[in-house]
């Protein structure tokens, strides 16, 4: 017999074989998906796949037609985003969702700013907030936390989203392509701080076509393909060509949830 003590810690996200329908077009077919405490576990396909439904059933946006997501181990019902949030779940989509005409600790606090006399916004305490928070993330990048983030970099914008994601996140990251519209720079700098965001303990799910980048910072590799989830890799022991026999269906090591 097996004690307690030596099972697997839960995973800090799942979904068990969630179903997901949109007119006469199945978008998910018994999907299982996990994502670990300090890991990053990427998410990969081809356009149509599924990844994008997966993933805004495990922030709240959709319900699945079937099947359950786990917090912790635990089943949960959300129906919403603010509800993944209560959970200690965040996103970041590809559009990051920031306001561009406010400061980069206006963006952070977005929704939850701090107050004084009840409706001032505390401004001075946000700034020290979000401060000490870039500080710990190593986030460089941005030098000034009082002009708009319309005038920042791409790069930029997207450590302001992370950070912002890493700051309020309890459980899960969930990434949408945030290095798409990166130069070679940047793009590496993000990449570092996703890997300081999975040394504070956070589970990071990193959806991706570019494969080296996911093979240089992923722990896992899960990939889908119409609907389903067809592979699971960890990254040392896998490479590019591989990856693409899975995306392609050329490959398949799946097995059933």
């Amino acid at each position: 017999m097996t004690s307690s003590d030596d099972r697997s810690p839960a995973p800090a996200l799942a979904a068990r074989s969630v179903e997901k329908q949109f007119g006469q077009v199945r978008a998910l077919r018994g999907v299982s998906f996990e994502a670990m405490a300090g890991e990053v576990t990427a998410l990969i396909g081809d356009n149509g796949a599924g990844k994008s439904t997966l993933v805004k059933c495990l922030s709240g946006v959709h319900r699945p037609d079937s099947g359950t997501i786990e917090v912790d181990g635990q089943p949960v019902h959300m129906t919403s985003p603010t509800d993944a949030e209560r959970m200690g779940i965040e996103t970041v989509y590809q559009d990051l969702a920031l306001a561009p005409d406010l400061d980069a600790a206006s963006n952070v606090f977005l929704g939850r700013e701090i107050r004084k006399f009840r409706f001032l916004h505390d401004q001075p305490a946000m700034r020290r907030q979000t401060a000490k928070s870039f500080a710990d993330l190593g986030v460089g990048m941005v030098q000034d936390l009082r002009v708009p983030v319309a005038s920042f970099s791409g790069g930029q914008r997207q450590s302001v989203a992370i950070a912002r994601a890493a700051m309020w996140a309890q459980h899960v990251i969930l990434l949408d392509e945030p290095t798409a519209a990166l130069g070679v720079i940047q793009t590496a700098k993000v990449l570092d701080l996703i890997r300081r965001v999975r040394e504070r303990g956070l589970a990071v799910v990193f959806i991706s076509h570019n494969l080296p980048q996911v093979l240089e910072v992923a722990d896992r590799v899960e990939v889908m393909r119409l609907g389903a989830r067809v592979a699971r890799f960890k990254s040392g022991e896998t490479d590019v060509e591989q990856l693409i026999a899975a995306i392609s269906g050329a490959y398949t090591n799946e097995v059933a949830a």
